[in-house]
Order: structure tokens, then sequence, then C-alpha cells
């Protein structure tokens, strides 16, 4: 069994919501998976973040890019990077902002160079887009992302309405495919070991 960790910002609940989404993905697909709320990361969250098979980082987009809490979070790996760490660890990013499009993209772009300073492996969504005539704003990954899980929460909508039900459909589907890849990618490894 994989062990996953989500590690996320969430500054109102709208991405916490997304997060427990993610997990629930994860867990459905027999990973051992948790949350880490990386504004309030102690000793044991870096264990666990050091322990596992794949992280998942999620932050809201504001003002073009991940929020503080989660930058000042990964400028703290940079002690885990330094010994290499989490080289080779399956890597996956979701954000959510208030529009649709609110430059969510830089932040996923983010979290890739994140990963990849880290020597990881990045995982995109694997779905496809809801992009006919037909779509409504509940379907399955309706705002388009492909790098990452993209969702969008507006700005006047408590957690309990938003994200969407399309969205936590996505990121429940994001989570199983993160889930997926890393248990394909750990048998991989022990295969050629």
């Amino acid at each position: 069994m994989s062990r996953i960790v989500v590690a996320y910002h969430s500054g109102y609940g709208h991405t916490k919501k997304l997060a427990e989404a993610v997990l629930e993905g994860l867990q459905g697909a027999g990973a051992e998976a948790k949350l880490i709320a990386v504004a309030d990361i102690d000793d044991a969250g870096w264990a666990d973040l050091d322990a596992a098979d794949a992280i998942v980082f999620g932050a809201p987009t504001y003002m073009g890019g991940a929020s503080a809490d989660f930058k000042k979070f990964a400028d703290a790996s940079s002690k885990a990077w330094f010994t290499q760490k989490w080289k080779d660890k399956v890597a996956a990013g979701f954000t959510n902002s208030a529009t649709m499009n609110g430059d969510k993209f830089s932040t996923i772009q983010y979290f890739v160079t994140l990963a990849m300073q880290h020597g990881m492996i990045w995982t995109g969504t694997g779905l496809m887009p809801a992009n006919t005539k037909a779509a409504t704003r509940n379907d399955v990954n309706f705002v388009g992302g492909f790098t990452g899980l993209l969702a969008q929460s507006p700005a006047d909508a408590s957690p309990e309405e938003a994200p969407p039900s399309g969205d936590l459909d996505t990121a429940r589907l994001f989570g199983a495919r993160v889930a997926a890849v890393t248990a394909r990618w750990l048998a991989g490894k022990n295969a050629s070991a």
C-alpha cells in the first residue's frame, strides 16, 4: 500500500474541502493517505512527508500564485531538498480560486517547479475536459485542468457552497489517479531493484 500525503494550505476553507475530496479519492483507490495543513506543520508532519511515496501539493491561488503560507512551507522544504529526501517520489498538485481562470495555472506551474527541484515525478489529471455545448458547471473537469487539478469557488460562496460538486468529483478522480500512478511507479521501482 502506497503512502501519500496531501500537503495543503486553505485560507477560507474552500481549498481544504478540495483537499478532503482528493483524500477520498486516494483512500478509495487503496492508498494510505493523510492531510497535512502546511500552515501548522510540525516535526511529525515533516517526517510524514519524508516517509511518503507521493506528495500532492495544494493551495489557493491568490494574486496569481500560491498563497504565502504555502510558499513559506515550500521554502522550508529546502531542508529536504538539501538531502534529496523527496527525490523519486510522485508529485501532483491542485488549486482553487474565486474566478474561473484567476491565473490558476501559475500556481500549478509553481508546484511543478517545486517538484522538479526536489527530483520528483509529476502526475497530471489524466482527465478529459467538459468542453462541449452540453457541458454543465457540475461536469467533471469543467475548469479544464491537465497539468493539475483546477477548481473554482465564487468569492461570496461559503465552503459549504463551493467548490461545486463537479470540481469535488474531479478531485476524487484526481486522487484515484495519483494513487494508481504511485502504485505503478512503486511496482516498477521494486521490479528493477
